[in-house]
């Protein structure tokens, strides 16, 4: 059994191995970079190696370093968790020769699935439904616009090497391939330095349901099916185990395809078979096809965890030691249902952009599980994916599960940043979702709605104001001989507090909301206040659509120049792109830049209609964080 382990990745998935590993007795070495020095992977750790810079490329994807820490510390085993260098075959190899284990499969096993043509014809060999579409190594645009004619439009152009749905376009009719083709072999030279592309034929109401499958090298197993449809812009959002609509025959038919798929690789360790699924009526046994194998733990793994009980790091541990597999098929079954919910730093209502800085507080509802890299006091950086925790819930049916995911997400209380929890609130009760209609498309068709910024309440004000008093007791004693009285800006609304004998009057508006401190908690025209955190000149409700209210700073001085005629990075990222030249003329909202940050695009936008005055930075330029990219000016300025 191993003793000791290097686990070479960071934040929650590290945390969530050296819990297992720990309690197994195993002593956990981290790995982190000069952003990561104090990080929580690394306080929970037994030992912590510096391996180098803050950029991924200059620490989690140095291989090198990473064998020569596992070395140095003793350990005998690597483990890659996802992400980083987990897919990477010639990492596993150098894991082998330096004669430690790699937990995970075989560098073989990995090459194999590695490619989306490769590993398809393989499973098309093996006899796994695959979709309709082209693989081959003829990569001629002439070609390719003859095969999406006998496939039948609307096809999918994807990149071979491709993953996250870069290198990715839908294409609707013949008259759009061209340009479609163009598109996704830019960007996935860009990701993947490979433009190599693969045509498929596009699934309408298209479901995206993944296996769970174990080996152990000789003979592999399912742990049944998670749905993973609720994607934006083809990232995973929210996921459930079992599938909504699921039989015992598909779930059969489906297992066995995706065991078959493990077994035709000689498969050892944790993987997931992916399959798009004809959602447009009820599942069918010939109605799924194999889109692709994951060939390490999945982020989703906690809902599976969840409904089998099953440790799936405990297996991986067990079965890189030497194991055989823990179980068989028939010892698996699935009990009850469970939800993930990703939480990120995030804007969702400005396109999702990431937000990074300070988390001044962080606090878990007790009846849900919460995986997490982070703690109060910790830094969001601009250096790695934004993700704060995974709110997992598990209950005896999906609708107690679903219930369960959003108490838990109502009970999770983070201050200091922009989260996404009004998003994935609003999605946990959306009417489709929540009667286990479920696509890919729901997202997108919703996506305003879902995405709605909720505006405060006269109550939430008058809360507000009265915790930026700090006065959490009777109101006696306030004035002598007359009424205090208080009046505070919070963001765009005046209230004004008037302290009397027995309760506070809260004018917000036209309207009075009238507090009364009951035991030490005040209460709001006869309403529970909501858990809420102060943080300077900011206070954070909490709840279901959490919300922060600032008080100005009367002395802060608007910077100049800031209205609209300046386009900022608003963080620090690759500039990849700048789409507009001096003297162009925009209209507010168009495309000018695009910024590579935090693993994802963002485009960078015109505030508002004019002409392009100046750009300051070239594409392929790395930015910091508020940096002038570029300046408007009006349409009939004089342009000498």
């Amino acid at each position: 059994m191993i003793s000791k382990l290097l686990i070479a990745n960071r934040g929650e998935i590290a945390c969530r191995i050296m819990a297992t590993a720990q309690a197994r007795g195993i002593t956990c070495v981290a790995v982190c970079s000069d952003a990561d020095r104090q990080a929580r992977h690394v306080r929970l750790a037994d030992e912590a190696i510096h391996i180098g810079g803050a950029a991924p490329a200059d620490s989690y994807l140095r291989g090198d370093a990473i064998i020569a820490a596992a070395l140095s510390s003793g350990a005998e085993a690597i483990h890659p968790g996802y992400g980083f260098l987990s897919e990477n075959p010639d990492f596993a190899d150098a894991i082998d020769k330096a004669g430690l284990i790699f937990v995970g499969p075989s560098a073989d096993a990995i090459r194999a699935m590695g490619f989306k043509d490769r590993a398809k014809a393989l499973m098309i060999k093996a006899g796994v439904p695959v979709v309709p579409g082209y693989h081959g190594a003829d990569q001629d645009d002439a070609l390719l616009s003859d095969e999406a004619d006998k496939i039948g439009y609307p096809v999918l152009i994807k990149a071979v090497a491709g993953g996250g749905g870069k290198g990715m376009r839908l294409v609707q009719a013949p008259q759009g391939f061209k340009e479609g083709l163009a598109s996704a072999r830019a960007e996935a030279r860009a990701a993947f330095g490979n433009d190599a592309v693969l045509i498929e034929k596009f699934i309408t109401a298209p479901r995206h349901i993944e296996m769970q499958i174990f080996g152990d090298g000789t003979r592999a197993v399912h742990l049944f099916e998670r749905d993973c449809s609720l994607q934006r812009r083809h990232q995973k959002v929210m996921e459930e185990a079992p599938a909504p609509g699921m039989t015992d025959a598909v779930r059969a038919a489906m297992g066995q395809a995706a065991v078959t798929a493990a077994q035709a690789i000689g498969y050892s360790g944790a993987g997931t078979v992916e399959f798009i699924v004809d959602g447009s009526g009820p599942l069918r046994t010939d109605g799924f096809w194999f889109m692709e194998m994951n060939t390490r733990l999945q982020v989703e793994h906690p809902v599976t965890e969840a409904i089998t009980g099953v440790d799936l790091v405990d297996w991986q541990l067990r079965v890189a030691s030497g194991e055989p597999l823990p179980a068989e098929q028939k010892d698996i079954s699935i009990q009850g249902h469970a939800f993930e919910a990703r939480l990120y730093a995030e804007d969702t209502t400005q396109g999702f952009l990431p937000a990074i800085g300070h988390l001044s507080h962080l606090r878990f509802p007790t009846n849900i599980r919460a995986d997490t890299g982070v703690e109060a006091g910790d830094e969001i950086s601009p250096y790695y994916d934004p993700m704060i925790a995974k709110i997992i819930s598990h209950g005896p049916d999906r609708a107690t599960a679903l219930a369960g995911l959003g108490d838990g997400l109502a009970g999770t209380q983070v201050a200091g940043l922009t989260t996404n929890i009004g998003f994935l609130t609003a999605l946990a009760t959306h009417r489709d979702f929540s009667e286990g209609r479920v696509d890919t498309g729901l997202i997108g068709r919703d996506l305003d709605d879902l995405t709605k910024a909720e505006s405060p309440t006269a109550r939430d004000l008058a809360q507000a104001a009265l915790a930026l008093c700090g006065v959490d007791g009777a109101t006696t004693g306030f004035a002598l001989h007359s009424p205090l009285k208080w009046s505070f800006q919070l963001e765009d609304q005046k209230v004004d507090l008037t302290f009397r004998k027995d309760h506070v009057d809260c004018r917000v508006a036209d309207r009075t909301i009238v507090a009364q401190n009951r035991g030490g908690v005040w209460w709001f025209d006869g309403h529970k206040p909501r858990p809420h955190f102060v943080d300077g000149r900011t206070v954070t409700l909490f709840g279901a659509t959490p919300m922060a209210l600032t008080m100005p700073d009367p002395l802060a001085r608007t910077s100049a120049g800031a209205g609209g005629d300046v386009v900022l990075t608003p963080m620090p990222g690759l500039l990849r792109d700048v789409l507009v030249s001096v003297g162009d003329v925009v209209q507010q909202g168009d495309k000018l830049a695009v910024l590579e940050a935090m693993k994802m695009e963002h485009a960078l936008r015109a505030p508002r209609d004019g002409r392009i005055a100046a750009i300051h930075a070239s594409a392929g330029t790395q930015v910091q964080a508020g940096i002038a990219l570029i300046t408007l000016e009006d349409q009939d300025a004089d342009s000498d």
